[in-house]
């Protein structure tokens, strides 16, 4: 009696102090390295792995923020094909991208591609043309609209590059999903050169105008 006594009082206190198991509230941030073949592109409190412009960006409550002075922040790694997830965060009139098979140097836009970040109902955004809207590749494929939520809300994106195949992801929405191999051959809908679209490979970036955007839960998954 006495050992089934010591065994209960010892299985009940390891239950008191385990942690909770309840799951996180809504909005809460995913924590990175739970998917399985995602690996974290931040470790929510510096910019370690990241090149470019470090003073125009900070961390703040665990997001990569954008400040006044952002422009360009980029991975110090390349990649060719992968899977991206992250969060973000508009204030109003917001406009960001993120770059992606982007060189260090040069317009990510052109020289890469650039998959806009931008608060469309703005009124500072209104005569926007359709490849400059939010989720699209600037200069090449306009995404679906209507799928953002209010500004201050945070967003999930997904971007996939898998050789000339883009798709891009918006709170569960496909807005993009395009080969862009005809726009590098036969021209672009800007009418301007983007030599990037045959790039195989590039940084990852945050291509910032100095308006406040947060970004969080980068995680990415190579492809082959």
């Amino acid at each position: 009696m006495q050992l089934i006594s010591v065994v209960l009082v010892t299985v009940t206190l390891a239950l008191a102090q385990s942690p909770s198991q309840a799951p996180a509230p809504a909005g809460a941030p995913t924590a990175p390295g739970k998917e399985v073949g995602f690996v974290s592109l931040f470790d929510g409190k510096t910019l370690q792995g990241w090149i470019g412009d470090t003073t125009g960006y900070g961390v703040e409550n665990g997001a990569i923020t954008c400040l006044p002075s952002g422009k360009n922040l980029m991975t110090e790694k390349e990649f060719a094909n992968f899977h991206l997830k992250f969060d973000f965060q508009l204030t109003a009139g917001a406009n960001n991208g993120v770059g992606i098979r982007a060189p260090v140097d040069g317009d990510a836009a052109y020289d890469g591609m650039e998959i806009q970040v931008l608060d469309n109902l703005d009124p500072k955004h209104a005569t926007l043309k359709s490849w400059q809207y939010h989720g699209s590749v600037y200069g090449v494929v306009p995404a679906k609209r209507e799928f953002l939520k209010p500004v201050g809300e945070w967003n999930s994106q997904e971007i996939i590059a898998q050789g000339e195949h883009i798709v891009v992801i918006l709170n569960g929405h496909t807005i993009v999903d395009a080969d862009i191999s005809k726009a590098a051959t036969e021209g672009t809908i800007d009418g301007k050169p983007h030599p990037g679209l045959r790039r195989q490979s590039g940084h990852i970036g945050f291509l910032g105008h100095g308006d406040r955007v947060a970004f969080r839960n980068l995680r990415i998954q190579e492809l082959r």
